[in-house]
């Protein structure tokens, strides 16, 4: 058993910090508002830090409390998408070897995400933090469409163009539109017969390989991925698949 506790001043004391909005007009009752709703949550020692207008009828809130519940990590099976990573000269090699020509990857922010930051630091040549690209392997030959592309669109296109890897990123999760979008793209690749042929994978600061897993994708990348991570998962699976 490996139970653990929020940690705050002392291993265990359980203590955390939350914060939420409440529709109301901020006033001394709306902090205690605040502190009753944390309450009936099942925290105890509720003090509300911080209380203050947002906007008309809205009020922000920073509470401190502490839980008494316990998780036993022990228990928790969560495996990354990202291990072992190789080097760019290691990821060419292993498509020269067992692929024997360019893998086609295509990325995109699907439906109305327009950020791009993350999809692009995963395929453009200059890549993150010194790790390249995947435009810089030799052994990828990657399009990148942008943001804002519909699911219809990026299905079409990789049917044309016979892809290897679809990377769709989504930035964007407000009432659930990334697991949307997200769902709607897998479901087209299995009503176009083409799913089966590709690697579907999922990115953006909110995804986890756990949640892809469980929407149909073969991997998820989220917060800390690099570019390696992404090109040895792809570069591994089509070899995989390849000699399959």
């Amino acid at each position: 058993m490996s139970l653990v506790r929020p940690y705050g001043d002392t291993r265990d004391d359980g203590a955390v910090q939350l914060s939420f909005t409440l529709p109301i007009a901020w006033s001394e009752a709306a902090d205690e508002a605040a502190r009753q709703l944390v309450a009936k949550m099942g925290f105890a020692e509720v003090s509300v830090v911080e209380g203050r207008a947002i906007a008309a009828g809205f009020s922000f809130f920073v509470v401190y409390a502490r839980t008494p519940v316990a998780i036993d990590v022990s228990t928790i099976r969560a495996p990354s998408a990202a291990r072992d990573a190789l080097s760019m000269e290691q990821v060419d090699q292993l498509i020269a070897q067992r692929v024997g020509r360019k893998v086609k990857v295509v990325g995109a922010c699907i439906g109305t995400d327009a950020h791009t930051v993350g999809i692009d630091a995963i395929l453009n040549m200059k890549g993150y933090k010194g790790d390249y690209g995947l435009e810089r392997y030799r052994g990828f030959e990657v399009f990148n469409l942008g943001s804002q592309i519909s699911v219809e669109d990026l299905v079409r296109f990789a049917r044309e163009r016979e892809v290897d890897a679809i990377l769709a990123s989504q930035v964007v999760t407000q009432k659930g539109s990334d697991i949307a979008n997200f769902t709607a793209l897998a479901e087209l690749l299995e009503a176009e017969h083409v799913r089966e042929r590709l690697l579907l994978i999922a990115g953006g600061p909110r995804v986890t390989n756990l949640l892809a897993a469980e929407l149909g994708y073969d991997a998820g990348f989220g917060r800390g991925t690099m570019p390696c991570d992404v090109a040895t998962f792809i570069a591994r699976g089509i070899s995989d698949r390849q000699l399959g």
